[in-house]
């Protein structure tokens, strides 16, 4: 009997030993190293040469900051989670943060309510993603790929609250989608300039950026990122943001994103949202191929109503649906006063019919359209929008869309071939490759603040140009004495 329970009691003693494996650093205000923690803690950082391995679990206390600023690979243990209530800063100029096996991914970071995160020009790959409970996070020029699920479960970057910035990055392969948030929290901050691309490969019923409710005194701004999709994963959307609990607001700015190949581009769900969709490419989402389960360009979706919706200048391509509308919201796509229109449609549709516009249960609301192209490339008359409109007309118990004057310009030659000049790859890696029958003699890249980092002559045989940059969003401008044309380049 004593024997049993002395044998019982050395497991416990190991299980013990084994759950519990951490360093906390000491809580004294101490900004702490690697090398730092691999001096205090054998056990916790080993090192050889430049890269450090964490072998169990590590908190940064508090008072304490642990700052990685010289560049180096950071390999963690499978399981293995870094808790934050203090400060993290990553801010060398190459950081790679992956597993010490990629076949076990670690555990991933949790970042505690009141802690301050910066993490920049860093690789984060095959752990389980950031869980972020504080208000304090930025994330910018990183590269976020292939994660898993561990400290987080509905993306690999799952907010909590606040006014976040996440600007920069490229989202890649992850297993859930890039960014979320709650149901019943409140985020706004800054999606900028990211490349979001084959994220949610579980292919759940969920889109790669998936958000709820959000701040009521600052817009949660989603700008200027590629957001693509891939045709195995046909349950994978675009954009969401949601309060379908009725338990928030909604207040954002969707603008100059590039939105391609998902179950659907741009989504918004439930009351209390007022929401600027601006300046959008939204094509070709329509991997799913049930025009009953997706497919929208833009999905406006509301039992309740107290949705104000203004929807300007997108170019909205080869979807399902052009923009659909469930329920009683309020949009408004172009006007006599503050809404220039110019939006354009081309080829949404299905079942063998086009619909630019097509309104689900929405009660007697009339909707403002005006000075929009209804159908890309040709000059069209009010009976040819009222062709790709699906309103009153077809159905009594909708509401009525105004749409006249409508609006198609007619570019020349020139102009066509202007604003149909384009680039490849993009996203890139410091090469681009172009046919240069316009005759541009100069190009120019500048950063986001609008500064310019590269600059090159061309001739007329010109087609390659090199340059040597951070990865990241930039604006790409070629020129000759006549003309110019600017495009958005994505540095990976």
């Amino acid at each position: 009997m004593k024997l049993k329970l002395l044998f019982v009691g050395f497991i416990g003693l190991l299980f013990t030993t084994i759950s519990y494996a951490q360093y906390t650093t000491p809580d004294t205000g101490i900004n702490w190293t690697l090398d730092d923690i691999a001096t205090a803690s054998t056990t916790t950082v080993s090192i050889s040469e430049s890269v450090y391995t964490l072998n169990e679990d590590l908190i940064v206390a508090v008072n304490d900051t642990l700052r990685i600023d010289t560049n180096l690979t950071f390999e963690i243990a499978a399981e293995v989670q870094i808790t934050v209530f203090g400060t993290f800063l990553v801010n060398a100029d190459q950081v790679l943060i992956t597993a010490v096996d990629q076949e076990a991914p670690y555990e991933g970071f949790r970042f505690e309510e009141f802690s301050e995160i910066n993490i920049q020009n860093a690789t984060i790959e095959y752990g389980g993603g950031l869980r972020v409970l504080t208000e304090t996070f930025t994330l910018d020029n990183c590269i976020i790929q292939n994660n898993v699920s561990g400290t987080t479960t509905s993306a690999v970057v799952q907010l909590s609250k606040g006014i976040v910035t996440i600007t920069n990055n490229h989202f890649l392969n992850n297993r859930n989608p890039a960014i979320s948030s709650g149901t019943n929290q409140s985020v706004s901050g800054n999606f900028i300039g990211n490349i979001i691309e084959y994220n949610n490969y579980n292919n759940n019923n969920r889109p790669q950026i998936n958000m709820g409710p959000t701040r009521t005194d600052v817009p949660l701004i989603i700008a200027d990122n590629i957001i693509t999709g891939i045709s195995t994963f046909e349950q994978v959307g675009g954009i969401a943001i949601s309060n379908l609990l009725g338990s928030g607001d909604i207040l954002a700015v969707i603008e100059g994103n590039t939105i391609r190949d998902n179950r659907y581009g741009i989504t918004i769900t439930g009351p209390s949202a007022e929401v600027e969709i601006i300046d959008n490419i939204i094509e070709d989402n329509n991997i799913q191929g049930n025009p009953n389960l997706g497919g929208s360009g833009i999905n406006l979706n509301s039992s309740s109503g107290g949705q104000n919706i203004t929807i300007t200048g997108n170019q909205i391509r080869r979807n399902l649906w052009g923009i659909t509308f469930q329920g009683p919201v309020n949009a408004n796509l172009g006007d006599d006063e503050d809404n220039p229109g110019g939006n354009v449609f081309a080829e949404n549709g299905n079942g063998g019919n086009v619909y630019a516009i097509s309104m689900m249960n929405n009660g007697t609301i009339t909707y403002m359209a005006k000075h929009n192209c209804w159908i890309e490339g040709e000059e069209i008359t009010l009976a040819d929008a009222e062709s790709v409109i699906f309103h009153q007309v077809d159905d009594p118990n909708l509401g009525e869309v105004i749409f006249d004057p409508v609006f198609c310009s007619t570019a020349s030659t020139n102009d066509f071939e202007l604003n149909n000049f384009t680039f490849y790859p993009n996203p890139t890696q410091n090469t681009i490759f172009f046919d240069n029958t316009l005759s541009f003699e100069v190009v120019q890249i500048m950063n986001v603040q609008g500064r310019k980092v590269f600059e090159t002559k061309l001739s007329q045989t010109h087609n390659e140009v090199s340059f040597d940059l951070p990865q990241g969003l930039y604006f790409v401008k070629f020129q000759n004495k006549n003309n110019e044309v600017m495009k958005k380049l994505l540095v990976k």
